[in-house]
């Protein structure tokens, strides 16, 4: 039924000629060998496997044809995955019709230049760090309960009261979803929030 929507917008649109259709990533793979299109629609669920390695497959073959990936399952991974199969542009099954018209225009004029209408939301949320984000102060009393210091050297060493110390170190075991110092430790150890102390040299 998808296919034949498509088929309906590409014929209404007199920039595009439809030369085939396939039903499996083998097939489009074979067909696109022999016709040799300007543009392929590519779903990423097919019935005998990844839409991305028949991407991947067409994009070796050759790298002037454009690509668009069609996907119900438009998360950022799958969007990355399109990226790096070497498609031109990822669309959600969910867009019109036209969406998909229009990334195939973009796809048969910049095939190496990808296109996806969340792209630059996907890249923030991919660029973001994750993990607890620790304010400058909460940095500091990580280390010096990595350094061993108790409560009391805490706050001598940040010239704070011992109430303001333990109130750190409590919002910190918070932030790590730790009981004790031990857990908040290897916590911010597996993190990447402290550096594992060096071996011992003999």
């Amino acid at each position: 039924m998808i296919r034949k929507g498509l088929r309906h917008a590409f014929e209404r649109d007199r920039q595009f000629e439809v030369v085939g259709e396939a039903a499996t990533a083998a097939e489009a793979v074979r067909q696109a060998g022999a016709l040799q299109p300007d543009v392929v629609i590519m779903d990423l669920r097919l019935p005998d496997g990844s839409g991305l390695e028949a991407t991947k497959a067409l994009r070796k073959n050759n790298a002037n044809m454009g690509i668009v990936v069609l996907t119900m399952y438009a998360g950022d991974d799958q969007l990355f995955g399109a990226l790096e199969a070497g498609a031109s542009a990822f669309v959600p099954k969910t867009a019109p019709a036209d969406e998909v018209v229009a990334a195939a225009r973009h796809a048969a004029s910049a095939p190496s230049a990808f296109t996806a209408a969340d792209l630059a939301e996907a890249m923030k949320r991919r660029l973001a760090p994750s993990g607890p984000q620790l304010s400058p102060r909460e940095g500091q009393v990580l280390r010096l309960l990595a350094d061993g210091m108790s409560v009391a050297g805490i706050a001598k060493q940040l010239f704070v009261s011992e109430s303001t110390a333990k109130t750190h170190i409590s919002k910190l075991y918070e932030k790590l979803g730790a009981a004790n110092r031990a857990q908040a430790l290897m916590t911010a150890l597996r993190l990447g929030l402290l550096e594992a102390p060096d071996a011992p040299k003999f």
